[in-house]
């Protein structure tokens, strides 16, 4: 690489760094928050993510940091043991990471169903925008995401009509100036500035609103030394690795990130031409970086989509580009801890509620529409048992709908008689193999013995050798009764001939 090329890479990376910083900078709060947990740890885990995974990343331009995927998962758990606790379970769930990748199933994590991710996000946009509302007028967040939802009318009371003695129509004004801000930053900020993010101009202007007016509202806990926000566990608490409820907490933290992580990767392969993702070494670099923010007590990490895709369009070339958003993470903190205290919870509150709302994405649900309707029912009840239960119980749910789906797939043959004048067409779709053969063979035994019938078998997905053979086998002994009988085989040869290496349906093989 020439000087010339190489110095124009590096402003490249370090221009694209400070705007993926700008975007960070918010988020890696605002979910701490959402997670229950100080601001602090959100801004060590983006620190980690940027410096520590960014030099390591099996997909160099991917950006790792807090993500608001996990913060549902992190507030349950903080809530059930304690936030000393977490950083047990974020140790356990870093090595089962790096054993992931150093086992190479980094592939394996990807195998998740389209459905069943989009139910995911939805989920816990559900639960972060219901969650984060109440924040968003200073008020306590309800115990589960039901009576979150069920108490959004009496949040929006106490925003909308002051009470003797509170402020949380304050903190209501506070979050709609950062909403309307953000909204319309994105939809009208001057091209030479869209390169702002608007969450963090919405964030600006509503801390310039909130200090000039002096409100009397919540704000950033932030400590003066970074240092002090570090939670190493204990021995004593190291002994809690024996809890299998723990255990169960630290699979679960393992594989919500890595599948997140993942996700994020391929979707940064298909926006720019430089370098494929390394997923073992991605899987492994995560592992490494959420091990460190168990050792720091901090809040767990993922590669994030949004930082990531922010990253590649502002120009980013290579690693250094994340790893320089960390730079500039510890250094803003490091420096100017106090510019930070500064900032109101309900405007970070409401940067969430936007963000949620953005992850319920109706698009989602277009999109799986048309592939049926089935992969929209796996979607619904992945939402629905996330909403109503939790995370974990809502993801095995829709992977258990997935599995059966592709079982049912495997299995269902659909046989329909049709008939006109003198002749009988049989019309066979789906999977004909040794389980359905029983119900097809009786179906062609019962077809009347004195009528011309036609079999179309070019719908099928798959045909065993078990139906082929019992096929044809009725067709040779009608034929033989001299009813004359007609199995399509070409229709089905037609088929397979389109696929490379195919020898005709005695092949058995899938269409």
């Amino acid at each position: 690489m020439s000087t010339g090329v190489k110095n124009r890479t590096i402003a490249e990376d370090a221009l694209a760094s400070l705007v993926v910083f700008l975007v960070a900078l918010p988020l890696c709060m605002g979910i701490a928050i959402a997670s229950g947990a100080p601001p602090a740890t959100g801004l060590i885990t983006g620190i980690i993510g940027g410096i520590v995974v960014g030099l390591i990343s099996g997909c160099p331009l991917q950006v790792s940091g807090p993500a608001a995927g996990l913060a549902v998962i992190v507030y349950e758990l903080i809530q059930r043991h304690g936030l000393e606790k977490l950083g047990l379970i974020l140790l356990a769930a870093g090595l089962i990471q790096i054993a992931a990748g150093v086992l190479k199933l980094g592939q394996v994590f990807r195998a998740v169903a389209p459905a069943v991710v989009y139910g995911m996000l939805a989920g816990i946009g559900v639960l972060i925008f219901a969650a984060q509302f109440h924040v968003m007028v200073d008020d306590a967040p309800r115990k589960s995401g039901i009576l979150n939802l069920l108490a959004i009318p009496e949040a929006a009371y106490k925003g909308i009509l002051p009470m003797d003695g509170s402020v949380h129509h304050l903190a209501a004004f506070i979050g709609i100036v950062t909403i309307s801000v953000l909204l319309a930053w994105t939809k009208f900020a001057p091209k030479k500035l869209k390169w702002v993010p608007g969450a963090l101009v919405g964030t600006i202007t509503a801390t310039t609103v909130a200090q000039v007016w002096k409100m009397p509202i919540s704000y950033v806990d932030l400590p003066a030394n970074l240092l002090s926000g570090i939670r190493t566990p204990s021995l004593d608490t190291l002994a809690g690795l024996a809890d299998w409820s723990l255990l169960l907490a630290a699979v679960t933290v393992a594989f919500v990130a890595s599948a997140e992580t993942l996700m994020s990767a391929t979707a940064v392969d298909q926006m720019h031409e430089g370098p494929r993702t390394d997923y073992d070494r991605e899987l492994l670099a995560q592992g490494v970086g959420n091990t460190l923010c168990g050792l720091a007590g901090s809040l767990p990490m993922t590669g994030v989509i949004v930082r990531s895709a922010t990253n590649v369009a502002a120009g980013a070339k290579t690693r250094y580009s994340a790893v320089l958003h960390g730079v500039w993470l510890l250094a803003l903190v490091a420096l100017a801890p106090g510019v930070l205290r500064l900032v109101p919870t309900a405007s970070l509150a409401a940067v969430l509620v936007y963000t949620g709302y953005k992850l319920m994405n109706p698009a989602n649900v277009r999109r799986l529409l048309s592939y049926g309707g089935i992969p929209v029912v796996i979607y619904a009840v992945t939402v629905i048992m996330i909403v109503a239960t939790d995370l974990l119980t809502g993801l095995l749910c829709g992977l258990a709908l997935s599995l059966a789906s592709v079982v049912y797939d495997l299995v269902h043959l659909s046989v329909k008689v049709g008939t006109a004048p003198g002749r009988i067409d049989v019309h066979l779709q789906g999977a004909a193999t040794f389980i359905r053969m029983p119900r097809l063979v009786d179906v062609l035994e019962k077809l009347p013995n004195d009528v011309e019938a036609h079999v179309h078998i070019q719908n099928l997905s798959y045909v065993d050798h078990a139906c082929l053979d019992a096929i044809s086998t009725w067709e040779k002994q009608r034929n033989a009764r001299g009813t004359k009988t007609v199995v399509e085989w070409d229709e089905l040869m037609a088929k397979y001939r389109t696929r490379p290496g195919a020898r005709g349906p005695e092949s058995a093989v899938a269409a």
